[in-house]
């Protein structure tokens, strides 16, 4: 007891007041910078566009950059925009970004004093300026791939935002305006500014020229920025090459089998790391950030963990969000094994084995009347690999999936290849329905609807694509799919995997006796969600076929990055898209086909499913 008591009594510092001093932990340093700049850069915001603002104590204390003269409000707005977009690059670690911060920082300190004599904005950036110098080792992550369409997403993106802003400043000043001018000569007035004319909107004393520059700056600002972005070096975003194609398939010769979406790891889309041995691969693409991997590893299971170390090193060095969507139960084990990341069930992939699949029977009652009826109704199909196809009939089936395809943009990603019939694909599947009606004017023929099929090994294949025609009789895809199984095993296929159902557990779990009120509000929102989501209809559509159900996992860091992963995948998947609207696109687009395999969008009619039920 003494002992300890003489060294409380020795003069040394408490641990908390060592920390203090210490300062912040290396770790928290760029999240601390970056939000201190960005508050900085909306107070300078609001300083520019609101007068009163700008002269308030806490502007005082925010402000960086000087704010003086007949240019305070321009400097303030375009200080501010500057640092909210440097702020971001900070918080992600980017070495640009700091490199920017460390000039920006103490040219903002000198002219801070020089001009305001503001201690308190020196201070600021000097305890700014001193963090990134002692923590420039946490600001290593190199710039994302980019390439020059960038620089049109930012003119548009900035030219929306500057207009935007530019409103409120035009409206900042209500007592010096003269007149009434409405919101057709408010526009026009921002738009003349932001190109440095004087607009129709008038105003009394010098807030003319206060306006007329902060809407000027914005506009330079636009103008810079798009021109950096057009003029700098192009660094395209990372494509699959012919190489590391070739010794992709060569892993999936040796171990395909192992994992059903192995073959989709082939989309051009992608990007890949190899393990130091080349025994074993990770595709992935970055989306927004996230360093989006799909599916398990491809290779030799004891060579994942030196793929995994590869894929989570380059992720640091772009300071990208690693994630990983759809892997297996083994996979997921590896993954959180490897690097401490955590995994959560994300839904169940349907598996027929083809022995076990018959017609006969109570339970298969709703599907054998439908695949009947259609047959009686003509219809023929016709199950071969693409190699044994003419190239005539591949292009016949490419126009007709590109016609039905019910959306702009092409759908999938984690389980779709994203090309029918490419001539390295001669091992896939393709299931086709048929009939011959008189005075059919289809550019397709007699071809009503597809289903394509990538291999799973050397005794399995599932499913990648499901498009029909939208004049066919509803139940297409229960023909083919029941007509694949039938054929399979002359195709020496022994087992087919169908799609993906997303919460698939809780929907089965939910509507049983004795399911908790949890539970069943879980269930009832998922249902809920089905409106637009078909979450429910997909699960019901897989569940006819009597699959056995293999869990699948979604791999993230934090359950923080858990909003981002999931917007990401959305836009990977092909359900969110930023593009620019296409404005002379066609008004006669066929309807949504809902037949994509593998996600729980746009992978089932409904109209079928009501059919089903009507039978």
């Amino acid at each position: 007891m003494s002992s300890r008591i003489d060294g409380d009594k020795s003069g040394q510092v408490p641990s908390r007041a060592r920390r203090i001093l210490r300062g912040p932990q290396p770790e928290s340093v760029p999240g601390l910078v970056g939000t201190a700049v960005m508050i900085v850069g909306l107070l300078d915001i609001a300083a520019g566009v609101f007068p009163r603002f700008r002269y308030s104590r806490i502007h005082a204390v925010a402000e960086v950059l000087p704010v003086f003269g007949p240019f305070a409000a321009a400097l303030a707005i375009s200080a501010g925009v500057l640092l909210l977009l440097l702020a971001h690059g900070l918080k992600r670690r980017k070495r640009r970004a700091w490199r920017a911060a460390v000039v920006l920082l103490p040219a903002g300190a000198v002219a801070q004093f020089a001009y305001r004599h503001s201690i308190v904005g020196v201070v600021i950036a000097a305890v700014l300026f001193a963090l990134l110098l002692r923590h420039q080792g946490e600001f290593k992550a190199l710039p994302d791939p980019r390439s020059r369409w960038k620089a049109l997403t930012n003119f548009v993106l900035m030219s929306a935002g500057s207009i935007g802003l530019g409103l409120v400043i035009v409206n900042s000043h209500p007592s010096r305006v003269v007149g009434n001018p409405g919101p057709y000569e408010q526009i026009t007035h921002v738009i003349y500014g932001l190109f440095g004319f004087e607009g129709p909107v008038d105003y009394a004393g010098k807030v003319s020229w206060t306006v007329g520059y902060s809407l000027g700056a914005l506009g330079m600002l636009t103008a810079l920025t798009t021109i950096y972005l057009a003029l700098r070096p192009e660094h395209p975003a990372a494509r699959l090459t012919a190489d590391d194609e070739a010794k992709l398939r060569e892993l999936l010769a040796r171990h395909g089998g192992r994992d059903s979406l192995g073959h989709f790891a082939l989309r051009r889309d992608k990007a890949v790391v190899f393990s130091p041995s080349g025994k074993a691969a990770v595709t992935y693409r970055v989306v927004s950030g996230v360093m989006l991997a799909s599916g398990d590893p491809i290779g030799d299971v004891e060579a994942w963990p030196g793929a995994i170390e590869r894929f989570m090193e380059e992720a640091k060095a772009h300071s990208w969000t690693p994630a990983v969507m759809g892997c297996s139960e083994t996979g997921g084990e590896v993954w959180t094994r490897e690097t401490g990341l955590d995994a959560l069930e994300l839904g169940d992939e349907a598996i027929v084995d083809v022995k076990d699949f018959s017609l006969s029977g109570r339970a298969m009652r709703n599907v054998r009347q439908m695949v009947k009826r259609i047959e009686r109704n003509g219809y023929t199909t016709k199950v071969r690999r693409v190699s044994e196809l003419t190239e005539e009939e591949l292009e016949q089936v490419r126009g007709a999936a590109e016609a039905w395809r019910g959306t702009d943009t092409e759908r999938g990603f984690s389980m779709a290849l994203g090309r029918v019939g490419d001539p390295g694909d001669g091992d896939c599947f393709i299931a086709t329905a048929h009939r011959v009606e008189e005075g059919d004017t289809s550019p397709f023929g007699d071809l009503k609807a597809v289903l394509h099929f990538v291999p799973w090994g050397t005794d399995g294949m599932s499913l990648e694509l499901m498009r029909r025609d939208r004049a066919a009789d509803p139940g297409m895809n229960e023909l083919l799919i029941v007509a694949s199984l039938e054929a399979a095993p002359a195709l020496k296929i022994e087992k087919v995997s169908l799609n993906f159902a997303m919460f698939r557990s809780a929907l089965a779990r939910g509507e049983k006796i004795g399911a908790g009120p949890v539970l069943r509000m879980w269930r009832n929102l998922l249902v809920f969600l089905s409106r637009w989501f078909q979450i429910e209809s997909l699960y019901k559509f897989n569940a006819k076929f009597r699959p056995r159900w293999e869990p699948r996992f979604v791999v993230f860091r934090t359950t923080r990055d858990l909003p981002r992963i999931g917007f990401a995948a959305m836009q990977a998947e092909g359900f969110v898209t930023l593009a620019l609207p296409r404005l002379f696109a066609s008004r006669r687009r066929p309807k949504p086909v809902r037949a994509c395999a593998h996600h729980q969008v746009a992978a089932v009619p409904q109209q079928a499913e009501r059919e089903v039920q009507a039978a």
